[in-house]
């Protein structure tokens, strides 16, 4: 049986209880990365940053809304963007102007104010290719240059699978192993939830690890629950408005051309993994508004940035549940999360190196959804500007692991390598000789893209 007649792409045929499991699925597929965010800007304004609870609840609005604008269709999850993560650094440390005498806290609302302009941007783009067409639009993003950069996304992710495996490999090992033999040998419903089995019995190990006296790598204890105990049982998120500086705003705003190349290439990613056509059908101008609405949304009440979540595009390639109603009961479960501070501390306890093993498996089904997307469209490496096209983006993508920053007016502005990768492709594509690619002109190589003006079934071809 072809793995298209796999797919399922309504989860009602499964029933309620297994939609219910397939959103939490995808619930703890997001959820390590996202709450990252948070604690990762506490770092860097002294503890006087994002909230946990505040960024769960807009990753569940912000889904929500993203849904609504993409016509329910797109199978995408919104959480919280490290894109941005520079630029908070950078607001963190203005000790100049209105910024003197502030603490670390006054100066937040000043970076969530920039993340609001940044996510208006989207709305700039969203029109260009509503007046443009996408047809135009979709002459730059080539396969030759949109298949790299899915390569890109999830291999730019590898060093983190690592970094988090390494806290404790036989764990990683663990929550790996559970992923690869339930998909290979799982039968019905278990096939189909690999990763929340992974989280489960890779935490059960680790629960029986833990009591026996055993530590990570480092000597830490396996398992934390001190945030837990300190944690209230409800408790509405700590919401503040933000604020607008043009200084902040010159720090953040830019950094949504990075995001927004990275949102074309997630679409892509979705779109090659579904087999759908959304960059068409509903359209990128309405997924740019969805996530460009839902960022300005989120950082309006206190938020970090919004973007489509590799990780969860991830477990559609491995569960291959491609209905966005499972994606929609992921989000409301972050909601509910962000009411309950101390159910919120228990999975955030969940131990790096379980989120790292399987990270193995997410980050690297992304790349591989990109080989994929170049070959399945036979992209002719024999043309140089071909190849070097693809290259400049792969040594982009993957060796400006810092970024590139510079300076305008005294302000750092700081792009991603995904941006830089995406500008880069985009850039030699348009001026270099003999692009020959004309978006809608071979329909079965568009298909497997996500991208055709005339979507059928691969098994029709």
């Amino acid at each position: 049986m072809s793995e298209k007649f796999d797919a399922i792409r309504d989860a009602r045929s499964l029933g309620i209880p297994k939609m219910l499991l397939l959103g939490l699925q995808h619930m703890f597929a997001m959820f390590g990365a996202t709450i990252l965010v948070p604690i990762l800007v506490n770092s860097y304004f002294n503890g006087e940053g994002l909230s946990i609870q505040v960024t769960l609840f807009f990753a569940g609005i912000g889904t929500l809304f993203f849904h609504v604008c993409s016509k329910m269709r797109v199978p995408a999850f919104l959480g919280s963007s490290f894109a941005f993560l520079g630029g908070f650094a950078t607001v963190a440390n203005l000790d100049t102007g209105i910024f003197a005498d502030m603490t670390y806290g006054e100066k937040l609302p000043y970076a969530c104010g920039g993340i609001v302009i940044a996510g208006l941007l989207y709305l700039i783009l969203a029109l260009v290719i509503k007046v443009v067409g996408v047809k135009h639009v979709m002459r730059f993003l080539p396969p030759v240059v949109t298949g790299p950069i899915i390569i890109c996304i999830g291999l730019s992710l590898a060093p983190s699978a690592v970094s988090n495996a390494s806290a404790n490999w036989f764990l990683a090992l663990v929550a790996l192993a559970v992923i690869i033999i339930f998909n290979i040998w799982g039968k019905g419903m278990w096939k189909i939830i690999p990763i929340l089995l992974g989280v489960i019995i890779s935490y059960a190990v680790a629960l029986i690890m833990n009591a026996l006296g055993f530590t990570n790598a480092d000597g830490s204890a396996i398992l934390d629950f001190s945030g837990v105990a300190s944690s209230a049982a409800v408790g509405l998120p700590p919401f503040q408005l933000c604020k607008f500086d043009l200084t902040a705003i010159l720090v953040m705003a830019p950094i949504a051309l990075a995001t927004m190349m990275e949102h074309i290439g997630d679409i892509s990613a979705i779109s090659a993994t579904v087999g759908e056509n959304f960059i068409e059908e509903p359209g990128l101008h309405r997924t740019l508004i969805g996530d460009g609405l839902a960022t300005s949304l989120s950082a309006l009440f206190g938020g970090p940035a919004n973007t489509t979540y590799g990780e969860n595009t991830g477990v559609l390639e491995l569960s291959r549940v491609y209905d966005p109603k499972v994606i929609r009961i992921a989000a409301v479960y972050a909601i509910v999360l962000s009411f309950i501070p101390k159910m919120s501390a228990i999975i955030g306890s969940l131990p790096t190196a379980i989120i790292g093993g399987i990270s193995f498996i997410l980050y690297g089904m992304i790349s591989a959804i990109g080989v994929r997307n170049v070959v399945e469209n036979k992209v002719d490496f024999t043309k140089s500007r071909n190849l070097i096209i693809a290259a400049v983006i792969l040594v982009c993508g993957l060796g400006f692991s810092g970024g590139l920053t510079f300076t305008i007016g005294g302000t750092s502005i700081t792009l991603t390598s995904l941006a830089i990768a995406a500008l880069a492709g985009i850039i030699l594509n348009a001026i270099l000789p003999g692009n020959d690619y004309v978006f809608g002109m071979n329909p079965s190589g568009d298909i497997n893209r996500g991208v055709s003006f005339n979507p059928q079934h691969k098994e029709d071809q």
